[in-house]
């Protein structure tokens, strides 16, 4: 177990000039102020996942209430992602350079103020606007917090135990999103982008008093690699702007060509200014990891089938079936109670198992959930269509996310720990993002008129697209299993010698 402690001691500064506190473990177990803090930076990830799906459910009424067109609504959703995915290598890099306290809590405060004056206004504008402001303060809170943790609790059973339930909440916060989007676009779509304010102001106090204050030098600027900062985010904003934008204005339009193309070019530049740089925002010798790379390469995989899943479902549920808010959220609150519940256990299994075992569960419980759903056909019952899906879901969400955030940060000393988790949170969203934009292209691409109670036009194409994803994400994972056992026996027969 391990105690966090503001007065605990130091050991070597970190590139902010602050010094790290030493990992500390107590038989006595955690004190009030360690769980009070992994409250604050639980929540924050909670309010993050939260944000992405919840407003999901109130499109429909956001649109007929303010008169926003498809391409309008889109950006409600899209905005908030462009800012989350564009920024988030900068914001992991950031907390390492400026203070993971200072950052944190800057940007949660953002986030709350913009949520309050989003559910307010009623200029079209100025609340896609909003939307990417908290997007861009969702960038910077995800990797601070993670790093907090990271940089606080030992690696071991500690860490994994704090890994395990901070991950669980954001995987929960997504997975719950539905379900609070349904009850409180009951009440008003306006509750949906202001209920995370309030929360997050709560947090923002609870966290100026619990989160360490660790005095150290003060920051230079000739660490800061501002043509790498300007580079990769200007890579992943337009990467994602163009793959979100591609489905309203076609794949091969000159427009999404272009911004893909200077996407790309900048993505070399990036890579460039890194080899170059004495302080890189993102040192290229961390990606020699194998289990680094699987994991960002998982996290693509999981969450980009899972969001693009979700979003067909929500259409087919809403459009075709006619279901409620109410009734969708309902449906889909066995997994978000499952992701949930996980918390209790999933420290001790991530002590016991390898993350690559892991994975692997996760990746076929997805595949079998997809495969289920789509056996769907007209007149099937919940229980008989959708149900078993959802648990399969909930059990995959619950195993894989963990894994590939306590895989991800792994190994990784204590100053790139932002890092790591910017890369971690970066695959994570930048896979959603485009899973979200091919989806999208195939279901309105598909030249066919939705009927209602039939399944939408396109969506047999999506699914099995969307399974694709586990099937790759699944062999990634067993390869990986397999390299990691054979080095383990190869470093076991070394060592009788």
């Amino acid at each position: 177990m391990t105690n966090v402690r503001s007065e605990s001691p130091v050991r070597d500064a970190d590139p902010a000039g602050e010094q790290a506190p030493l990992h500390l473990t107590s038989a006595s177990g955690w004190t009030p102020r360690t769980w009070l803090l992994l409250v604050v930076l639980a929540g924050a990830l909670f309010l993050d996942g939260l944000d992405i799906s919840m407003v999901g459910v109130a499109l429909p009424s956001i649109g007929a209430d303010l008169d926003m067109g498809q391409g309008q609504l889109q950006w409600i959703v899209s905005g908030y992602v462009l800012g989350y995915g564009g920024l988030l290598l900068l914001g992991g890099r950031a907390s390492d350079l400026f203070g993971r306290r200072r950052v944190f809590l800057s940007a949660l405060a953002v986030f709350g103020v913009a949520s309050v004056i989003s559910a307010v206004v009623d200029l079209n504008g100025l609340i896609i606007a909003l939307r990417f402001v908290k997007g861009v303060a969702a960038a910077f809170t995800v990797p601070a917090g993670l790093s907090i943790i990271t940089t606080t609790f030992a690696e071991g059973p500690a860490r994994n135990r704090a890994l395990s339930i901070y991950t669980v909440c954001g995987a929960s916060g997504f997975s719950l999103g539905l379900v609070f989007g349904g009850l409180l676009t009951e009440i008003s779509w306006r509750a949906t982008l202001g209920f995370p304010g309030p929360v997050a102001l709560l947090l923002l106090i609870a966290g100026v008093l619990v989160i360490p204050k660790i005095t150290g030098g003060a920051f230079r600027w000739a660490q800061f690699d501002l043509a790498g900062a300007v580079t990769s985010t200007g890579a992943l904003l337009l990467l994602v702007l163009g793959v979100v934008r591609a489905p309203v204005i076609g794949w091969v339009a000159p427009a999404t060509l272009g911004t893909l193309g200077v996407a790309a070019a900048s993505a070399i530049a990036f890579v460039v200014v890194e080899g170059r740089h004495r302080h890189p925002l993102v040192r290229l010798g961390i990606l020699r990891s194998m289990r680094l790379v699987h994991a960002n390469l998982s996290g693509a995989l999981m969450f980009g089938g899972y969001a693009a899943f979700q979003f067909v479902v929500t259409l087919y549920l809403q459009d075709s079936l006619g279901w409620s808010p109410l009734s969708m959220a309902l449906g889909f609150l066995p997994a978000g109670l499952i992701v949930a519940a996980s918390a209790i256990r999933m420290d001790q299994v991530l002590d016991r198992v390898g993350t690559p075992v892991l994975m692997i569960v996760g990746f076929a419980a997805f595949l079998g959930g997809y495969l289920w759903f789509a056996r769907a056909e007209s007149g099937m019952s919940y229980v008989e269509f959708l149900l078993p899906t959802i648990i399969l879901l909930g059990i995959g969400f619950a195993v894989t996310f963990p894994s590939v955030t306590a895989q991800g940060t792994s190994g990784v000393s204590d100053d790139e720990q932002g890092l790591a988790s910017g890369l971690v949170n970066t695959s994570v969203q930048v896979g959603g993002a485009i899973m979200m934009a091919v989806v999208t292209a195939i279901l309105t691409s598909s030249g066919s008129t939705n009927v209602p109670g039939e399944p939408l036009a396109g969506m047999d194409t999506a699914i099995w697209v969307v399974s694709g994803l586990s099937v790759v994400g699944l062999v990634g994972a067993v390869v990986v299993a397999s390299l990691e056992r054979r080095e383990r026996r190869e470093a076991a027969i070394l060592a009788d010698f």
